[in-house]
């Protein structure tokens, strides 16, 4: 479909095979274009792949964290809990890669590391790391946004000689802990799902706390095979909720969709037993959509407050000690302006005889030496240090190669104070180049895979509409790229999200511009701008 005189390698390329790249990858072949996927890994599965971490789950509903486009594919898939593990998670991506046989289509154990765009023949050209050299008119980022582990600069620790592991980058084989002392540095998602694991193996486990972060129960549980029965009959329904924006896709635990939930009260004049009892009863429920239980929790501040300190209750009626249980309570951070956790038993982990925390803001780390931890009054020595710092999130990934747009334009200099996008899809000065979950776009505040399926739908869209109009390049405006930008700014300063600190905004990383990158309207919402702007003949794209 190219329209160039120039010869191609293919007509797409995308990088990375996870749930976002296998999926533009399908739908590529469904329009009768040749695409390669370049995966840096030996399988399929992108964040499934590597983050193999003891208790590593998904947060949200297995049933919600799953592809929509083929029925087929949903009613035989069968869930086993209601947060799918890693394990499971990893064989549904090997599944759909089967079922649609994409593996031929990828080039596994090979990483890109250059793109640059060609203004004579509207042509990417992408090296990759084995020595190969490939072109198309079109270059999908399908790269993740939590995909380039963040390695903390501590003095020392490259000196130290015991076992060393990062979460987000998991050994493939079995990790026993079995009468070994460990340490943990981090406490944020992985490390909240991992320390409860670790605990149970362990002689002994030692977890260096900087910044703790608020979670909430999961409820975990296998999954009913007669209650999944009666939830697919109403997949199609259940499905179009989780694009409407509901729960922000997460998912849903009843049997019959609904278009919509009544609208969720603020928390004015609510008593605070009429306010406690509210969140409660999702507490209970359990999942990360608790804090959709007040409507105005990420907008008031003494809303927001409230919330908070129900979870500073919970924490100190689970954790005995309670200097432990003050340690575990944020204060730095409005409660959901950090991605909240989801966990099984975490709180109470601290109250294992084998279990201790290090509050990093009283005791901070001196420097990592070869048998563990000094601290300015004390060495804490262990067998294995485990590394739960996180990502360089959003960005790291487009980041780390060198993508060169129009008159060699490098994305690195464009985005030095901070991604700009449009939509979250494209760039200005970047023709033929989109982005999925990209910054600017719902993203990491929503489930990805309904992000994601419509991202590459509308990128499907439009291809398909330079396709009609005989175009073989498309890019967006600057003008369209600023307004953008402003109003993803505007939506994120409406809510409490900045106060946050956290890796939304780059904080996790020295140096970082601070720009808040997800779009905190909504799945739902964003949908329906995407739609206006395909009514409006795509606005804000132009073609040539």
């Amino acid at each position: 479909m190219t329209r160039t005189d120039q010869k191609s390698d293919f007509d797409i390329i995308i990088v990375g095979a996870g749930f976002a790249g296998l999926y533009m990858l399908h739908r590529a072949h469904e329009m009768g274009l040749s695409a390669r996927v370049f995966e840096a890994g030996d399988n399929v599965g992108g964040t499934w792949y590597w983050n193999r971490y003891p208790g590593a789950r998904c947060d949200a509903e297995s049933l919600a964290y799953s592809f929509s486009f083929d029925s087929d594919l949903e009613q035989e898939w069968q869930w086993t809990e209601r947060y799918a593990t890693q394990a499971e998670i990893l064989a549904y991506a090997e599944h759909v890669a089967d079922r649609f046989d994409l593996r031929r289509h990828i080039s596994f154990e090979s990483t890109v590391d250059g793109a640059r765009y060609d203004d004579s023949t509207n042509l990417w050209s992408v090296t990759v790391d084995t020595g190969e050299v490939a072109s198309a008119p079109f270059l999908i980022m399908a790269t993740g946004c939590l995909s380039v582990p963040l390695v903390p600069d501590i003095e020392g620790l490259e000196n130290y000689k015991g076992k060393r592991y990062q979460a987000s980058l998991w050994p493939h084989e079995s990790v026993d802990f079995s009468n070994q002392t460990i340490g943990v540095i981090g406490t944020g998602s992985s490390a909240i799902q991992a320390i409860p694991v670790i605990a149970q193996q362990a002689e002994h486990l030692t977890v260096f706390q900087r910044t703790p972060n608020f979670s909430v129960p999961a409820v975990n549980a296998s999954l009913d095979d007669s209650w999944v029965g009666a939830f697919k009959k109403n997949y199609r329904e259940h499905r179009r909720f989780h694009k409407l924006g509901l729960s922000s896709g997460f998912g849903d635990l009843e049997i019959e969709a609904r278009e919509r939930q009544p609208d969720a009260m603020t928390a004015e004049g609510l008593s605070d037993a009429e306010f406690d009892a509210m969140i409660e009863a999702r507490w209970e429920q359990g999942g990360a959509y608790i804090l959709g239980t007040i409507a105005d929790t990420l907008a008031n501040e003494t809303t927001n407050a409230r919330f908070a300190d129900f979870v500073h209750r919970k924490i100190r009626d689970i954790v005995d000690d309670p200097a432990t249980a003050d340690a575990l309570c944020p204060t730095s951070h409005p409660i959901g302006t950090k991605r909240i956790c989801v966990d099984t038993d975490y709180y109470a982990t601290y109250n294992r005889p084998n279990v201790d925390l290090v509050n990093l803001r009283e005791e901070p780390i001196i420097r990592i030496t070869e048998t563990g931890i000094q601290l300015p009054k004390r060495h804490v020595a262990f067998d294995t240090l485990v590394l739960a710092t996180g990502f360089d999130a959003m960005t790291g990934a487009l980041l780390k190669m060198n993508i060169q747009g129009s008159n060699g334009q490098k994305l690195k200099d464009k985005w030095a104070e901070g991604p700009r996008t449009y939509l979250g899809l494209m760039m200005a000065g970047f023709p033929n180049l989109f982005t999925i979950t990209g910054p600017g776009s719902p993203s990491v505040l929503s489930n990805m895979l309904v992000s994601i399926e419509q991202h590459v739908d509308f990128i499907i869209s439009l291809i398909t509409h330079m396709r009609d109009k005989n175009s073989s390049r498309i890019e967006t405006s600057l003008q369209a790229e600023d307004q953008w930008v402003n109003h993803v700014n505007d939506i994120a300063n409406a809510t409490l999200f900045p106060k946050g600190g956290s890796w939304y905004l780059g904080a996790n990383i020295p140096g970082k511009p601070r720009v808040f990158m997800p779009y905190a309207a909504g799945v739902g919402v964003y949908r329906e701008v995407c739609d206006e702007v395909a009514a409006d003949n795509y606005r804000g794209f132009i073609l040539s």
